[in-house]
């Protein structure tokens, strides 16, 4: 499952410096974070919408949308995608509640 991230992160980087023109990619990089940020948002929001009134295979492509998306906005940012995973990983066995209890107000 990773591995399909990890492979999409290494296109979108290949893609950054493409021409705007001809890659979606680098057009979105071209708009700026702010853009790309904005297309995040509007894709997180569609994934809601689809999870409360949309088919499964809606809910399915809103999702990988989003994912797609939130991969080019790590990017922008200089956050490599095995951070994230590292992230999950350090996460993984604590209870929800006690992991957000432990993040710094």
């Amino acid at each position: 499952m990773a591995e399909t991230l990890k492979n999409l992160t290494t296109i979108i980087k290949e893609r950054r410096t493409a021409d705007p023109a001809l890659s979606y990619v680098a057009k979105l990089f071209s708009k700026g974070r702010e853009k790309i940020a904005q297309k995040v948002g509007e894709e997180a929001t569609e994934t809601v919408i689809a999870a409360v009134s949309g088919s499964p295979e809606q809910l399915t492509g809103e999702a990988a949308d989003l994912l797609f998306h939130l991969l080019i906005l790590l990017e922008e940012r200089g956050v490599p995608f095995d951070d994230v995973l590292a992230e999950l990983d350090r996460r993984e066995g604590l209870s929800g509640l006690a992991e957000k209890a432990s993040r710094p107000q």
